[in-house]
């Protein structure tokens, strides 16, 4: 449970693991983050002597996670935070072998930012929904735009095509997906069964299209992975013929993925709004006599198996993004109403 319960006063949601999941994490030589706005949290699942560690903190309708080294990068309502660890190898903190701490946090506005890439210089570019853009944080205004669709005429707040994804390359931004070709206000919302596309950002060629609602492309193992959210199916691009192969069905609108070894990690939802019904999802569902879950699932690359899941059982219905933080056995992260952050001082030099 996440949240003190009493009989007059139960918990608003909870966290239930499959049976073998704890064995898996204690072996997986990784922790785990994933946020949540509509509770507005942060969760890291690690491993501790007692079994599954779970920490959690409040950040208002947090979004995009991205993790590399020693840093992570979170989107929150008008906000991207960058969060560094603060102990060195071999340190702990409250039995914590990371303790991630806000560090710098620029002011984007309310621009419904979705994934986050870090380049190689270790900064983060984020998609700007709200603006159907790439940006960058800037130090003299709200944002810098990196790359806009060749189809949008006019960067403006009106979500026209509903660009949600970025895959990085060596670095660099690679590829985005999007939910259609529109160049009107919200214009994506007329074109969810099938206008999905997965647009090349160097060439601004379209590499596939005809995905329905199509979430977080990631490079890894040298294929092209995504989620096509509207049918349920997990898979990679065929950079060759365009086409879209499915790996696995996943039981819930997929959001967010991250890679570890031979595994994928996989965020699910129920779908929340008028948005997200009448999919193909809705129909592969009812097939298999199942009903949409909020959590996570873990995939075996090799052979599509779903193997370990956790599920938010109570009033959180939505799981937006994950990472994967490698090497990390039970992690913790500062939030803003903690006396902690008010003491947890380092400096350079001296």
């Amino acid at each position: 449970m996440t949240e003190p319960a009493t009989a007059q006063n139960p918990p608003p949601f909870k966290l239930n693991f499959s049976r073998q999941f704890e064995s898996w994490l204690s072996g997986f030589n990784a922790s785990i983050a994933f946020s949540t706005y509509q509770a507005g949290k942060v969760f890291f699942i690690g491993h501790g002597d007692q079994g599954i560690s779970i920490a959690e903190r409040t950040f208002a309708r947090c979004m995009g996670l991205a993790a590399r080294d020693q840093r992570m990068y979170l989107a929150s309502q008008y906000q991207l935070w960058r969060f560094n660890n603060v102990l060195d190898p071999g340190q702990d903190y409250q039995g914590y072998d990371r303790l991630f701490v806000p560090h710098v946090g620029h002011t984007t506005g309310d621009v419904d930012a979705h994934d986050i890439g870090i380049d190689g210089s270790g900064n983060p570019i984020f998609v700007n929904t709200l603006f159907s853009c790439l940006a960058r944080p800037s130090v003299s205004s709200n944002f810098e735009v990196v790359w806009k669709p060749p189809f949008i005429s006019r960067l403006a707040p009106e979500d026209r095509c509903h660009l949600n994804g970025l895959a990085m390359f060596e670095g660099e931004p690679a590829w985005v997906t999007m939910i259609s070709k529109s160049d009107v206000a919200e214009g994506w919302r007329d074109h969810r069964t099938d206008g999905g596309l997965v647009m090349d950002v160097r060439s601004n060629e379209v590499v596939c299209e005809g995905l329905s609602m199509p979430h977080s492309p990631r490079w890894y193992r040298k294929k092209l992975w995504l989620l096509n959210s509207g049918t349920g199916e997990f898979g990679h691009v065929d950079l060759k013929t365009g086409t879209f192969e499915p790996l696995c069905f996943v039981p819930g609108f997929a959001r967010g993925l991250a890679f570890h070894g031979r595994y994928a990690l996989i965020g699910l939802s129920k779908p929340r709004s008028d948005s997200f019904q009448g999919l193909a999802l809705d129909e592969a569902l009812a097939k298999r006599n199942a009903e949409p879950r909020c959590g996570l699932v873990v995939v075996d690359l090799d052979t599509g198996d779903l193997l370990h899941h956790m599920r938010i059982e109570g009033v959180v219905q939505e799981l937006f993004d994950v990472a994967v933080l490698p090497g990390a056995i039970r992690p913790m992260l500062l939030g803003f109403k903690t006396d902690e952050i008010k003491h947890m001082v380092r400096f350079e030099g001296g």
